[in-house]
């Protein structure tokens, strides 16, 4: 993703994948683990998998910056071009590295460029390695008691199965034997998120999935649980800065296109 912003805002979020960002002109502030950072030049931002995060201008009046979203298939590739069971942790979001920052830069700039796509995957998968080598860790904190992460991740399989229907807070609270207000305790405690934000998040991610397979936005904003079509344009916007349609045009115009096999017979 490239984007330009003067006024965007990003609420609380989580993306499936990881999610590297770097600032190329003006700044932001970004919000993660209950920290405020300036998002600007000098450094570059990683975020784990579902891990909670919000942004805002604040007083800056510009912010342009390439990101790379990665979805688990694009993770799991990763790693295996890396020859690595499985990619680290993360421990800080901010990343004040200019070397890396400049190789980021110029692997992102490759995409869709001058660059051979060899050469710019190649360049890529060389830059991942040094952002893990030099900044990941290998394994991820303890955030909360088991019992907690069970009796959220028992939700969470509600919301999934169920992210379409008119979900309310006692048809996830009934069934782990908790309070709402427990509930919304267990969540913030263990996800960083509210019930309603991550249910909003799952539905997200389904109408992304559908969007991209060529389902109208009407039938999507339907399927997704989502109120109405406007209800699921404002929440992706707000979320990931374009609406549905034009997610699903950028969509469709990077679908490869066909390729011309022919033969050359030799005499």
């Amino acid at each position: 993703m490239l984007a330009e912003f003067t006024t965007q805002e990003f609420p609380p979020h989580t993306h499936d994948g990881f999610v590297l960002a770097v600032t190329e002109h003006g700044g932001s502030q970004i919000r993660s683990r209950g920290d405020v950072a300036q998002a600007d030049a000098r450094a570059l931002f990683i975020f784990n998998p579902e891990e909670p995060h919000a942004g805002w201008m604040g007083r800056s009046t510009y912010w342009r910056y390439r990101s790379f979203y990665m979805t688990k298939a694009a993770m799991d590739q990763l790693a295996d071009d890396l020859d690595m069971k499985e990619l680290p942790y993360f421990l800080e979001n901010r990343v004040p590295d200019a070397d890396l920052i400049e190789a980021f830069l110029a692997a992102h700039s490759g995409f869709g460029g001058d660059r051979e796509p060899m050469a710019a995957r190649q360049l890529m998968i060389e830059t991942f390695a040094k952002l893990f080598s030099r900044h990941g860790c290998g394994r991820r904190p303890v955030r909360s008691e088991v019992s907690d992460e069970h009796r959220v991740r028992q939700a969470v399989d509600l919301m999934r199965s169920r992210y379409g229907e008119q979900l309310t807070l006692e048809d996830l609270a009934h069934p782990l034997g908790v309070s709402i207000y427990q509930l919304i305790g267990l969540f913030k405690r263990t996800v960083g998120l509210t019930p309603h934000s991550y249910l909003t998040q799952i539905r997200l991610g389904e109408a992304c999935s559908l969007l991209k397979r060529g389902a109208g936005v009407a039938e999507t904003a339907a399927v997704c649980g989502f109120y109405d079509q406007s209800a699921l344009s404002n929440h992706f916007k707000r979320c990931y800065a374009l609406t549905p349609l034009q997610f699903a045009r950028a969509h469709a115009e990077r679908k490869p296109r066909p390729t011309c096999n022919f033969r050359q017979d030799h005499t």
